[in-house]
């Protein structure tokens, strides 16, 4: 479970103040498919970051399944985002020189596996989101679509318990964009792995089975289907 309480986050640039985050409250179940809706400058991807221990907040804190993560420090962090996430950005982020198999082995090599579990993993995640037969091909042999699926298999490829994912759809078109929500709905179910999207997309609000939106800073509603 994540539970989030009284978060609050102010930039600072030059004279400016931007109160992105004003004291945000929300809990969230394990196992749920969840999108934080809003349009830009809503807060929503400042509060994915925070959750992803990617920025920090200003006040509040954060607990997942009871553990204070707000206030870890940068190796305490990394060690946990690479325990316990996953996450999956609408520019993709896979390593151009890399095939999609060795995309998505990347993530299981910082777990010092053995070879053989790295390689039993990343053709069986790969198989699951529909690349089979595309394990060697590098990006820019792949699709928009394909290219998402790599990464949506880099990211439950280490079974994490939390996957977050910013702006998934948005470089793709809405067949494609539909195409992949489907696929994280199946991976959600199957694995029990929690989703939390930030985005703007209609479609992915949607689809999603609760609906969490923010607007200057502050829960606006939150309703599950």
């Amino acid at each position: 479970m994540i539970a989030i309480e009284k978060v609050t986050k102010t930039y600072v640039s030059g004279d400016v103040e931007v109160k992105a985050l004003r004291g945000v409250d929300l809990t969230i179940q394990n196992g749920e498919f969840l999108s934080i809706a809003g349009p830009s400058g809503s807060g929503k991807t400042t509060l994915l970051n925070i959750i992803g221990c990617i920025d920090t907040l200003d006040s509040g804190r954060i607990l997942i399944d009871g553990k204070p993560v707000f206030n870890l420090d940068k190796d305490e962090k990394a060690l946990f985002r690479r325990e316990t996430l996953g996450f999956i950005f609408q520019s993709y982020n896979l390593i151009p020189v890399l095939t999609a198999y060795e995309n998505v082995a990347f993530a299981l090599n910082l777990l010092d596996l053995e070879d053989g579990e790295v390689r039993e993993r990343t053709m069986a995640i790969l198989s699951e989101v529909g690349l089979e037969g595309m394990e060697n091909r590098r990006p820019n042999k792949l699709s928009g679509g394909q290219q998402q699926r790599v990464a949506i298999a880099r990211a439950l490829v280490k079974n994490p318990k939390i996957i977050l994912a910013d702006e998934p759809t948005a470089n793709l078109d809405s067949h494609t964009g539909e195409e992949i929500l489907t696929l994280m709905g199946e991976m959600n179910e199957k694995h029990g792995t929690t989703f939390i999207f930030s985005t703007h997309d209609k479609m992915v609000m949607e689809y999603a089975k609760r609906l969490v939106s923010l607007h200057d800073g502050l829960i606006q509603s939150d309703v599950t289907r």
